[in-house]
């Protein structure tokens, strides 16, 4: 690639984020970031990546209502000037996080609303693969050792999760192809084809510019 190149991924449950970021990582020799993005995190916020996991990729409450109802203030400079929440404090330093990560150059970054945090970063190539539900459960009720149905919830819960996250600090809709450069049913491409194919679009798209 003659430039450097971010690639973001959202991802359903049991779709393979992860698997799959770490292979296109791999193929262009970059930084994979997922849950590592908490540690980080945690390294600048001073909060505990205990504190980080728990309030991982969920809405906080909103800033103007909480302006409104006077539990915050702002001052002369329109600075907010209280203490913030917890759950707020974890949304900016994720969001600190992974700008400062792009900064650095070429990586992959997994969910964490990431293609919204660098929507002006030229250099990304937002990506969301989704996958057949039978496909999720199994692979989910494979990875954490339970049931099917215990699966299907647990994927119910996940994906209304993250849903909830992008849609709330976003503005637009999780999953919807329009938000993405890329979206990619993993069921009938698999790991390792889903993987070249986005390795091979981001060195496309990054070799024409």
């Amino acid at each position: 690639m003659n430039q450097s190149v971010i690639i973001t991924i959202a991802r359903q449950s049991g779709s393979g984020g992860r698997e799959i970021g770490k292979r296109v990582a791999e193929k262009l020799n970059i930084p994979f970031y997922d849950k590592e993005i908490l540690m980080h995190a945690a390294e600048k916020s001073g909060l505990s990546q205990e504190v980080l996991s728990y309030y991982d990729e969920q809405p906080t409450n909103s800033l103007l209502y909480s302006l409104s109802t006077g539990i915050y203030s702002l001052n002369e400079a329109g600075v907010v000037n209280y203490a913030q929440p917890v759950n707020q404090r974890v949304f900016q330093a994720q969001f600190d996080t992974i700008r400062e990560l792009a900064e650095k150059g070429s990586c992959v970054i997994v969910g964490r609303c990431a293609d919204y945090v660098l929507e002006n970063n030229p250099n990304v190539v937002s990506v969301f693969l989704h996958g057949n539900l039978e496909d999720r459960i199994k692979r989910v009720a494979e990875h954490e050792g339970i049931s099917s149905s215990e699966a299907k919830s647990y994927i119910n819960k996940s994906d209304k999760k993250r849903a909830n996250y992008y849609n709330f600090y976003s503005g637009k809709k999780w999953g919807v192809a329009s938000s993405y450069d890329l979206c990619i049913n993993t069921s009938v491409t698999g790991y390792e084809q889903t993987a070249d194919f986005i390795a091979e679009y981001a060195q496309k798209v990054m070799n024409n510019k």
